[in-house]
């Protein structure tokens, strides 16, 4: 049986900036599974699971994910890291279409993955949605007291 760990570091990097393989990160999950963007309520499943990488990559052509730990309990993969990049193409989003800012962003985040028979049936991503508004400027920050 394939390395789930692996697996997961594996699609991390097909959906980097500087090596996207759109085709590699889809191949990553199960005919039924998904990927579930928790902030946004948006879900992605079949061929729209490809909108997930190539979105973020025409956003920040210089994505970057930097994976801090990895936790394996049985099927389950929980994954610490930050998203990293620069804001120089369009952003869709569910509220509509953010142009680019030219603002770097910095995204601490948790990604939960269930796995099955090597392959990703689900992947729920908590990424801080607050800290990216701020970043590229569409909120104000707040300073502590």
């Amino acid at each position: 049986m394939r390395d789930d760990i692996q697996t997961i570091k594996e699609l991390y990097a097909a959906a980097e900036g500087d090596g996207l393989d759109v085709a590699k990160f889809v191949s990553s999950f199960s005919e039924d599974g998904y990927v579930r963007d928790v902030p946004t309520e948006t879900e992605f499943r079949g061929t729209d699971i490809a909108l997930v990488p190539k979105g973020m990559a025409r956003a920040f052509p210089d994505i970057h994910r930097e994976l801090f730990s990895i936790y394996q309990m049985e099927d389950v993969i929980v994954v610490e890291l930050a998203i990293r990049g620069t804001h120089t193409g369009e952003l869709v989003m569910p509220a509509g279409t953010i142009p680019a800012t030219g603002n770097s962003i910095d995204v601490p985040c948790c990604d939960v993955f269930h796995m099955r028979d090597g392959k990703v049936v689900s992947f729920h991503c908590y990424n801080a949605a607050s800290i990216l508004q701020r970043q590229l400027g569409l909120a104000e920050s707040r300073n502590a007291s």
